[in-house]
């Protein structure tokens, strides 16, 4: 497996990493021993990059991801935690919390959790206005000197804000969606990134499944399952992105790979230092988006698949609109 650099202070890192969300959370009902064999899988593939956030399954998916890692060496895994957002029993949302005795807090917790002395990587979900990103920052970096965390990170800023926490403490990356139908982070905070030398961490490469080629209109999604809220996943909005997914199949089956595969390797050709996240919850979508790494975009196929998926053709935003207020990088 290609290494790539997670910035110019970060650690070296395959070119794919594996995040664990779906594992626990958000995705319908998920089979706890297939997740483990699909860590394991990918860690024997040679991915090392692992993501994971203390409210996925609030706290679930960080025990998973210790039982995963039960008997193997630590170190071979380079974990990425989120932290901030606030859960309920039920499952529900109560906002975010990024406050400094918050902070110290939840990685008390999540060190337990994972049963480790420190975590690789650790990144607020989202910001809040009443918290500057200074002292978000400022507080990890006192994390850092404890040895508690080796290298922070942020999630879906603008680079604004990226710039003004890298002015207080190295910014080892910056998680943020991106893919062939959600390319804002183009515009600006690509850019600044690599100005910075702040590495991309890209998640939603294949738009929660939107763009995986498995994706049918007829598909019903569980009540537990939030694509059935998000705008993209609905009524003509579906049909106008599925007809996206249709061009790009015939691009893939010239290339005699499939369509997930193509939407991965077009991550992945955007530059050295954008490391795609996949969602896969299972070893066979392990193994299909792991034949993305082979794959060497020409010129020929960049410019047919922009044709197919032209910047700005998805319909319906990437959220819905509540969840969208809470993204600092979509802020102006």
């Amino acid at each position: 497996m290609e290494t790539r650099n997670l910035g110019t202070t970060g650690p070296t890192v395959a070119a794919l990493g594996l995040g664990l969300m779906g594992m626990s959370d958000l995705y319908g009902t998920a089979d706890e021993a297939e997740s483990i064999a699909t860590i394991h899988a990918a860690l024997d593939a040679g991915l090392t990059l692992l993501d994971t956030g203390d409210f996925y399954g609030m706290g679930h998916n960080e025990l998973l991801l210790r039982e995963a890692l039960r008997g193997r060496n630590r170190d071979d895994a380079v974990i990425s935690v989120k932290f901030g957002a606030l859960r309920d029993a039920e499952g529900g949302w109560n906002g975010v919390d990024v406050r400094p005795v918050a902070i110290k807090n939840f990685l008390a917790y999540t060190l337990r959790r994972l049963g480790t002395d420190h975590v690789d990587i650790y990144r607020p979900a989202r910001l809040t206005p009443d918290v500057p990103v200074e002292d978000v920052v400022g507080t990890i970096a006192e994390l850092v000197k404890a040895g508690h965390v080796r290298h922070i990170g942020l999630s879906e800023v603008n680079a604004e804000t990226l710039r003004r926490a890298h002015a207080v403490h190295p910014i080892t990356d910056l998680q943020i969606e991106y893919s062939l139908i959600s390319r804002g982070p183009e515009a600006e905070v690509l850019p600044t990134a690599r100005e910075l030398g702040v590495g991309i961490t890209a998640y939603g490469v294949l738009s929660r499944g939107l763009i995986s080629g498995h994706w049918t209109a007829q598909r019903e999604t569980a009540g537990t399952d939030f694509r059935s809220h998000l705008p993209r996943f609905a009524g003509a909005n579906l049909d106008r992105n599925l007809a996206l997914v249709d061009a790009l199949r015939a691009i893939a089956e010239a290339r005699g790979v499939t369509v997930a595969q193509i939407a991965i390797a077009w991550v992945l050709a955007r530059g050295e230092s954008i490391v795609p996240l996949i969602g896969a919850r299972r070893r066979d979508r392990l193994t299909e988006a792991l034949g993305a790494a082979a794959i060497t975009l020409t010129e020929a196929d960049l410019a047919a698949i922009e044709t197919a998926v032209p910047a700005g053709a998805a319909a319906g935003a990437r959220y819905d609109e509540a969840q969208m207020a809470h993204l600092d990088s979509e802020r102006a």
